[in-house]
């Protein structure tokens, strides 16, 4: 089995986890920016989290023969204080020429405030400046469904954003319709206790296909399983998908998706 890990927190992980997902499959790993389980309080921790993703954690993954690439930016988790969020936006541009980032992201809501939704349009506008790819988080809370249309708004209402250049991530049942439909990409996170369990990421692959649809483990400091992928591929085999289709969505499609920019390139 093949796959990418289109969507893992790997500064979070021990190495073990690296040499693990190798093991399964693993062919790379994209690591969005997150919050540090913990509110960061001024601009040069984001300037170190942000040379950490960019040089030291590649290092580390290079030592388990893995391509590590990243996607910069202030999570929705500390977007509240706007002049801080506006300080490490303003930093953002120094690091997207560094070989391994990918665009900006994870950027979304979490609370679904007015000012997470100002910085969301901040992070937006340094994407369509920068020809960036977006990747975005979805709210966890109940409001995931508001959250996720006032996303796309965002999004819609910028006419340099090209959808298919955006995943919208952490889609379940409720929502994966609505992404899809207005052409976006949907990843779905497979958490054991929240987001999509395998069985109900399986569900929607067979509901709506796999046509710009993919998985992550989103594996952080929380409950989470990095292999969560490669054994909802096992799932998928044993509810009769052929191996061609598990390959297209856990390979193929975050291929598809990431090599838009040029920088993805898999040895």
């Amino acid at each position: 089995m093949r796959y990418i890990e289109p969507h893992g927190h790997m500064v979070s992980r021990t190495t073990d986890d690296y040499q693990d997902m190798v093991t399964a499959g693993c062919a790379a790993v994209c690591e969005p920016a997150f919050w540090a389980g913990y509110d960061r309080s001024s601009v040069h921790g984001f300037y170190d989290y942000f040379c950490q993703l960019t040089d030291y954690e590649p290092k580390r993954a290079a030592k388990f023969g893995l391509p590590h690439f990243c996607w910069l930016c202030i999570n929705p988790k500390e977007s509240e204080d706007t002049r801080l969020a506006e300080e490490v936006i303003g930093i953002i541009p120094q690091f997207l020429d560094r070989p391994n980032v990918l665009g900006i992201g994870e950027i979304g809501l979490n609370k679904n405030s007015r000012n997470e939704l100002k910085v969301l349009e901040w992070h937006i506008d340094l994407a369509a400046r920068t020809n960036s790819l977006i990747l975005v988080h979805t709210p966890h809370l109940e409001d995931k469904l508001k959250g996720t249309r006032l996303i796309l708004d965002a999004l819609k209402s910028d006419q340099r954003i090209k959808p298919e250049r955006c995943i919208i991530d952490h889609v379940e049942e409720h929502t994966v319709e609505l992404v899809l439909d207005a052409g976006f990409w949907a990843g779905m996170t497979l958490y054991p206790e929240s987001k999509c369990s395998p069985a109900r990421a399986i569900d929607i692959v067979e509901c709506y296909g796999n046509e710009r649809l993919w998985m992550n483990s989103a594996c952080d400091w929380g409950i989470s399983v990095p292999l969560a992928v490669p054994r909802t591929a096992l799932e998928m085999r044993k509810r009769g998908h052929r191996a061609e289709a598990v390959d297209r969505l856990i390979y193929q499609n975050p291929i598809r998706f990431m090599s838009q920019t040029p920088k993805f390139k898999l040895p």
